[in-house]
């Protein structure tokens, strides 16, 4: 049987020092959504390494913390994901999604090849600005073993790209003579995370008094979808690596200790909310319930971030980001151009 009170008196605390570091990142997120509440968490988490002296009595609850209670986000996320609706309402979008994911994830792999980039953060920043920024993140993490430096590392690269694109884009697409239709599919494709497309499209919409934000939101979760397929490819990937690595050193291949089965839930949640059509009322709440573990996790991972070598060894991930994020919106313009929509 398990020992409950023992891991409540083993983790609780550390726990519990994540939830207080939670509670006004979330509420500082909500204040500057183009931010966010896991980044917030992140840079608070820094600071308070550097100001708890004896954090021993904390460790277990926070790389529990960090590794568990990120997977639970993650499955709680697929509540939020009906792929009827989403699919019904996205469809036009969907060579767009394709085209620009693909650009993305190449674009990480050629320069993770030519630039000799750690592998772990390629993959993080590539399907950080392919797919939906930090909840890819967040699901792709635990899939391929990334440590807290190198989720840091990848939040921080795309949180830096969320803050310019949803501060230029507006004036961009005005320049560029986009309609409301065009700047829906350009913000919902071309932009990292969910924030910053509502923040770019709200901000349209009050300079050319359209009603953008709704179709760009639209989109972007849409291209959510494509974390159910990436998270399950990389696990595949995993398991045949580990594999080769067991069997290399002459040992065994333990299936259930390398699966990442919080995928599993995270779709079956998915389907389940997609098959009876589950009401708001029920899915809203799991995906702020959602959310918050994940500003709890990113905590416990600033908390075990070098800010001093997260400095040092960023230039190589920020360049990455920036040509991820600048294929992503050429391809994005380029496909309304051959697709007739702009």
């Amino acid at each position: 049987m398990c020992d409950w009170k023992g891991q409540i008196r083993q983790k609780g605390a550390g726990v519990l020092f994540c939830f207080v570091i939670a509670v006004p990142a979330w509420l500082l997120g909500k204040w500057q959504p183009v931010i966010g509440g896991p980044v917030f968490a992140i840079l608070i988490g820094m600071i308070l390494a550097f100001a708890v002296k004896d954090g021993e009595i904390l460790q277990p609850g926070i790389k529990y913390t960090s590794k568990k209670i990120l997977q639970y986000a993650v499955i709680l996320l697929g509540f939020g994901m009906n792929l009827t609706d989403i699919l019904a309402k996205g469809r036009q979008s969907l060579p767009i999604i394709l085209s620009t994911i693909t650009v993305s994830l190449v674009i990480a792999f050629f320069l993770f090849k030519v630039m000799k980039i750690d592998g772990k953060i390629s993959i993080l920043v590539g399907v950080g600005s392919s797919i939906c920024g930090g909840s890819a993140i967040a699901a792709t993490a635990p899939v391929i073993d990334a440590d807290d430096e190198e989720i840091a590392q990848a939040i921080s690269v795309i949180f830096l790209f969320n803050v310019i694109a949803a501060l230029v884009f507006p004036s961009l697409g005005s320049l560029l003579g986009l309609d409301n239709e065009g700047f829906g599919l350009f913000a919902g494709t071309a932009i990292n995370d969910t924030s910053s497309v509502t923040a770019a499209a709200a901000a349209w919409d009050g300079i050319h008094g359209s009603h953008t934000l709704e179709a760009a939101t639209i989109v972007k979760l849409t291209r959510t979808l494509a974390i159910i397929p990436i998270t399950l490819t990389l696990a595949v990937w995993q398991m045949k690596k580990a594999r080769k690595r067991g069997l290399a050193a002459g040992g065994s291949f333990a299936f259930k200790k390398i699966f990442p089965f919080f995928i599993l839930f995270f779709v079956l949640a998915s389907i389940l909310t997609t098959v009876f059509a589950l009401p708001s009322a029920v899915t809203g709440p799991m995906k702020e319930i959602s959310k918050f573990l994940i500003v709890m996790a990113m905590a416990a991972i600033g908390f075990h971030t070098n800010l001093v070598k997260l400095v040092r060894t960023g230039g190589k991930p920020i360049f990455m980001g920036f040509c991820c994020w600048i294929g992503i919106a050429g391809v994005s313009l380029a496909m309304q151009r051959i697709l007739g929509i702009w």
